[in-house]
Formats: structure tokens, C-alpha cells, sequence
């Protein structure tokens, strides 16, 4: 194989997508979940601090990133590794949204 055919080929391969633009976007969507914690453990603090209780809706919010990447690896890659992850970050969204719903309703109720 010549330098042409190999350039074609991996080009083929790559659907004409940029690699290194790609390996950006990755990097920068595992920066933004890593962000999305820390900013919702910082809330999650002041939230205790402040005597408020515990927010389900925020780390609801939070884990959906999780669950939507795993979801996406999965579909694209067929990995059991990433249904199980996908699975369990869903049961935990579900869960944490559910509880999240119930304190506003109960609250409502009440007041």
C-alpha cells in the first residue's frame, strides 16, 4: 500500500471526521461532567449547611449526564460494560427524580 491508498482508507474509515477534533470533544465532555459534580457538590453543601435539606432534583440533574454518555457509548458500541452503567445511572436518575417530585408534592400538600 502506498501513502495514498493508506490516507483513503483511514479516511473511509473515519467517515472524513476530523480525529483529533473528536478526541477534543471527548475530552471536553468528560471535563464538563466532572464539572457538573463539583459544582453540585458545592451546592450540595450550602444546601446542608443552610439547613435546607438534600436537593434530589440536582444530583438527578447531574447523573443524566452519566446515564446519557453511557446510553450513547452502548448504542454505539454494544458493550455490556456500558448497559450496566447505563441501567444502573438510569435507576439512580429515576429514583433520585421520583423522591425529588414526591418532597415538592408533599410540601405542597402541606402548605
Amino acid at each position: 500500500m502506498n501513502k495514498d491508498e493508506i490516507l483513503a482508507k483511514s479516511r473511509a474509515e473515519n467517515k472524513n471526521q476530523d480525529v483529533y477534533a473528536l478526541e477534543v470533544l471527548k475530552k471536553a465532555s468528560k471535563n464538563a461532567v466532572v464539572v457538573q459534580m463539583a459544582l453540585a457538590a458545592v451546592f450540595f453543601v450550602a444546601q446542608l449547611l443552610a439547613g435546607e435539606g438534600i436537593n434530589w432534583g440536582l444530583w438527578a440533574i447531574v447523573y443524566s449526564g452519566n446515564m446519557t454518555v453511557c446510553w450513547v457509548k452502548y448504542r454505539e458500541l454494544r458493550r455490556s460494560r456500558e448497559l450496566m452503567l447505563a441501567a444502573a445511572y438510569t435507576l439512580l436518575v429515576a429514583v433520585m427524580s421520583g423522591y425529588h417530585l414526591y418532597q415538592l408534592l408533599a410540601v405542597s400538600v402541606q402548605g
